[in-house]
C-alpha cells in the first residue's frame, strides 16, 4: 500500500485508528476456546466487526510467536484474511525487528513477501545496514522505533549525546538512509509534549501512536502537537478495544469501543 492510498482511506473513513491484534488466550472469551484456531477466530470476529472504524491493523508477533507454529499459522491466517477481504486496510507487523543486514534481509521477506504484511515494525539500535534491507521494499513501509510509550524508554532515548537527545539523533540519520521515505515512526501517546520537536525534524512522515487508551494517552493532546497537512497519524489502541467484553458480546463490545475513538477523529478531521 502506498502512502496515498492511506491517506485516502483516512478521508474516507473519517478515521485514523489503528487496532492491535494483541490476542491472550487467558484473555479472550473461554468458549472460542473449543474452536479449531482460537486466535484466529477471535481476530476474524473482531476484524468483521470493526473493519469500517479503522485503517490499520497492528498484530504484535509475540502473542503469536509465544504459542509455537500453531501462532504463527494463526498469524498468517489473520493476514490473509485481511488482505482478501479487505486489502484497503494498511497492515502493520509489530515485530520489533533489527538485527545484521543479511538477517534483516530475512526478517523482511518474511514479513512482506511471505505474509505479505504492508510494514513492518523495527529497532535501530543496529544503524542504517540493519535497516535498510527493509526499506528497498518498494511500497512496504519500515516502521521505526523513536520514542516509545513504555517507562523505560527514559532509561536511552531521552539521554542527551553532544547536547542533543538520542531519539532526534534516531530521527535525523535516519532521513539519510537509503529510501527514507519508506519510513514511519513510532512515537508513544504518553510523550506527546515531545511530538512538536519530532515534527520539527521529520514533518511529513507518518507516526505510529500506541499508548492510547490502557496505557493513558490521550488523542487530543496527540493531534494537537503530532497532526501534519495529511493528518500523518496512526493511533493505536489493543487491549481498550479487543477487550473490551470476554463474553459473546466481545465483537460488539469492540465495535463500541472503535467507534467511540472513531467518532473523536472524525471530530478532529471535520475542523483539521
Amino acid at each position: 500500500m502506498t502512502t496515498q492510498q492511506l491517506i485516502d482511506q483516512i478521508k474516507i473513513k473519517k478515521s485514523f485508528l489503528c487496532i492491535g491484534l494483541d490476542v491472550d488466550l487467558d484473555k479472550i472469551p473461554q468458549y472460542l476456546l473449543k474452536e479449531e484456531d482460537p486466535i484466529f477466530a477471535f481476530n476474524r470476529a473482531i476484524i468483521d466487526a470493526t473493519h469500517h472504524l479503522c485503517v490499520a491493523y497492528k498484530p504484535n508477533t509475540a502473542f503469536y510467536e509465544a504459542n509455537g507454529l500453531t501462532g504463527w499459522k494463526s498469524l498468517e491466517k489473520t493476514i490473509q484474511y485481511l488482505n482478501k477481504n479487505h486489502p484497503e486496510i494498511f497492515t502493520i507487523a509489530d515485530a520489533k525487528r533489527g538485527d545484521i543486514g543479511n538477517t534483516s534481509k530475512m526478517y523482511a521477506k518474511a514479513f512482506f513477501e511471505d505474509l505479505g504484511f504492508d510494514s513492518v515494525t523495527v529497532a535501530p539500535y543496529m544503524g542504517k545496514d540493519s535497516v535498510e534491507p527493509f526499506l528497498e521494499f518498494s511500497e512496504k513501509h519500515t516502521i521505526l522505533l523513536a520514542l516509545t510509550s513504555n517507562e523505560g524508554a527514559f532509561d536511552f532515548q531521552t539521554k542527551t549525546i553532544d547536547g542533543k537527545e538520542v531519539y532526534k539523533c534516531i530521527l535525523e540519520t535516519s532521513k539519510t538512509w537509503k529510501n527514507s521515505d519508506n519510513l514511519m515512526y513510532v512515537v508513544g501517546a504518553t510523550k506527546a509534549e515531545y511530538l512538536a520537536d519530532i515534527r520539527k525534524i521529520i514533518p511529513n512522515s507518518f507516526l505510529l501512536v500506541p499508548g492510547v487508551g490502557a496505557q493513558g494517552g490521550n488523542i487530543q493532546d496527540v493531534c494537537k502537537y503530532g497532526m501534519n497537512d495529511s493528518v500523518g497519524l496512526l493511533i493505536n489502541s489493543s487491549r481498550g478495544i479487543i477487550y473490551a467484553s470476554n463474553g459473546v458480546d466481545f465483537a460488539e463490545a469492540a465495535a463500541k469501543k472503535a467507534k467511540e475513538l472513531q467518532q473523536e477523529m472524525a471530530a478532529i478531521l471535520e475542523v483539521f
